[in-house]
């Protein structure tokens, strides 16, 4: 059960029984304050504004028309009509005994849809830098919530691999007379890049046959299209490094790059005249549409085609577009890309629908993200001023992590291969967790003091609270038969946990308990909004509960009955801090 969902149902058909107009809606949300109710309902005040009546009294009449007598103690107004709604604490042990034997933690599979997620992105010619981190990762936190939720996700890799620059690129491998068994020249692909753009710049003839390479792979010529086939390549695997560094799920076979539309551009266009959508403009093909407008007015143009016969990415969108929808069968589109981007996705989407190339019933979202700063808010940059590529990025933060476990627990470091896991997963884990807990809109300033420190809204912290709470039943030192174990079905697991009783007996237990419900709203917040931040502030949240619960509420030292109940909660709160951050992209050491 979704506790907000059920509570917004409810109260939604109380406010409708008690004369609210059509439609209005109860805005549950988690309250602010735990001391006043565990949920407040914000919408009876809109809707009493609407019939012109005193809030307040309209408040009591929803609250008389509430039918919440099975899982809510109480319903109080408060203050200019607001709604507090209490729990009962045994509808709460209840919900919590069905969590336990649960595997999903109570979060339900929402409507089957189809939905594609563009992200990452990179472009081929060059290695994968800093500016690529957000797309990449919080494209896979929302690819891991959505199938988490269970629905059909079809990742799409949207890479740079067409255009003028690979005729330079082609042109320098011809140069350089690469043949497959000496791949060792494109170890680096930013010198590689910057030495043939260095000749295109300095030589008339290599500008030349770069020229000349760009029409013979745009016609298909198999000399040209090989040594493209080659230099892919060679890109991917360093992509493919670098997710597997940062454990994004991303393959070969989700690529599909802007080289997948090439053939399908002059038919969009055909297609756009077709709908009489098109208007030449000096030359140009393009499409004007009445809602996008400068300051002074003017309509802006989407131009699907230059008065030299080029395509543009608009083109390409709309053609990917039409595949997403057309081939893939797509109910939602996400674009995980920079916010910058916002004016040309709000015009290709628009352009999409006008076309038909996607009904109204698919939503194309574009997933906007801020930029990530270095100190001062300038762009991040090495100390000379270049891009700082990813996998220098990651190493460092491994080599800061490690220094970290080292000095904070001298045991583990005389493992060295266990030393060296937790490294990464705190590492990695560390410069994920510091971009998904701010709001994706918004730019941040990346510090490594930050986001490796053990207090605070951090990854570190997070797995420190998992890795404690786990040492917990290694000083139990057995494991509790309504614990998981292998091979147990969900009836003999579901009656061993019940079996634990858990019980309320403290407020600290009460305000844990309440807060290990709202992971199902949680997920399904991230999955609809698109903002895998909600998820960090309510893990968040969820440790320092459990912090609190733990200082005031003995555990391994309480009498037997309270004991397993407190187990419970324990077990419950680190298989939920496990999930969240799994559902991050970030692991959960045993040990810290």
């Amino acid at each position: 059960m979704n506790l907000r969902d059920e509570l917004e149902r409810r109260l939604s058909r109380a406010l409708a029984d008690a004369g609210a107009p059509a439609g209005s809606p109860a805005l549950v949300a988690p309250a602010g304050r735990p001391e006043f109710g565990d949920y407040q309902a914000n919408g009876v005040m809109a809707a009493a504004k609407q019939l012109k009546v005193n809030p307040r009294e309209f408040a009591e009449k929803v609250k008389a028309a509430a039918k919440l007598d099975d899982i809510v103690e109480k319903v109080e107004v408060a203050g200019p009509g607001f709604l507090n709604v209490r729990l009962k604490d045994e509808f709460i042990t209840g919900r919590l005994a069905e969590v336990c034997a649960d595997e999903q933690l109570g979060v339900e599979p929402s409507e089957k849809q189809t939905v594609v997620v563009d992200y990452s992105g990179p472009n081929l010619a060059k290695e994968m830098h800093v500016g690529h981190l957000r797309s990449t990762i919080i494209g896979d936190a929302l690819t891991r919530v959505l199938e988490f939720l269970g629905q059909n996700v079809i990742r799409q890799n949207h890479v740079g691999d067409w255009g003028t620059q690979f005729g330079m690129l082609i042109a320098y491998l011809e140069r350089l007379a690469i043949r497959e068994e000496e791949p060792s020249v494109l170890a680096d692909l930013e010198e590689f890049y910057r030495a043939a753009k260095h000749l295109f710049d300095t030589d008339a003839d290599f500008a030349d046959r770069s020229r000349a390479c760009v029409v013979e792979l745009q016609s298909g010529e198999q000399g040209s299209r090989s040594q493209w086939e080659y230099f892919l390549d060679q890109s991917l695997q360093h992509c493919e490094f670098v997710y597997k560094s940062l454990g994004v799920r991303l393959t070969r076979d989700d690529v599909r790059g802007e080289s997948a539309y090439n053939d399908d551009l002059p038919s969009v266009v055909e297609d756009l005249k077709k709908a009489k959508l098109l208007t030449e403009s000096q030359g140009a093909q393009c499409v004007f549409l009445d809602e996008f407008k400068d300051k002074d007015g003017n309509v802006l143009p989407v131009i699907v085609r230059k008065s030299d016969g080029g395509y543009l990415y608009a083109t390409t969108d709309l053609a990917a577009i039409r595949h997403r929808v057309g081939e893939l069968k797509a109910d939602r589109v996400l674009y995980v890309t920079d916010s910058r981007q916002a004016l040309h996705f709000r015009q290709v989407f628009a352009v999409a629908q006008a076309a038909g190339f996607a009904p109204e019933s698919v939503s194309l979202e574009h997933v906007a993200f801020g930029m990530m700063l270095g100190a001062g808010r300038t762009p991040f940059k090495t100390r000379e001023g270049g891009t700082v590529k990813l996998t220098d990025l990651l190493d460092e933060a491994e080599k800061r992590a490690e220094d970290l476990v080292r000095l904070k627990n001298p045991e583990l470091a005389a493992d060295e291969s266990r030393l060296k896991k937790v490294a990464h997963a705190v590492g990695i884990g560390a410069v994920k967790y510091a971009d998904l807990c701010q709001n994706r809109a918004s730019d941040y300033v990346f510090s490594w003091d930050k986001m490796l420190s053990l207090d605070g809204n951090t990854a570190p912290y997070m797995q420190y609270a998992y890795a404690r709470i786990r040492s917990i039943f290694r000083k139990e030192e057995s494991t509790p038969a309504y614990l998981p174990e292998a091979g147990r079905n969900s009836k003999e697991t579901s009656r061993d946990r019940k079996g634990a009783g858990i019980i309320i007996t403290h407020p600290a237990e009460r305000l844990l308990a309440v807060k290990l419900l709202q992971f199902p709203e949680t997920v399904r917040t991230v999955a609809d909004e698109c903002l895998p931040n909600v998820l960090c502030g309510y893990l968040y949240d969820l440790a320092g509960a459990f912090m609190g619960f733990y200082e005031n509420c003995p555990v391994l030292k309480a009498d037997a009955a309270t004991r397993a109940g407190r187990l419970a909660l324990c077990e419950l709160t680190a298989r939920t801090i496990s999930k969240g951050l799994g559902l991050l992209g970030i692991e959960t050491p045993e040990q810290m």
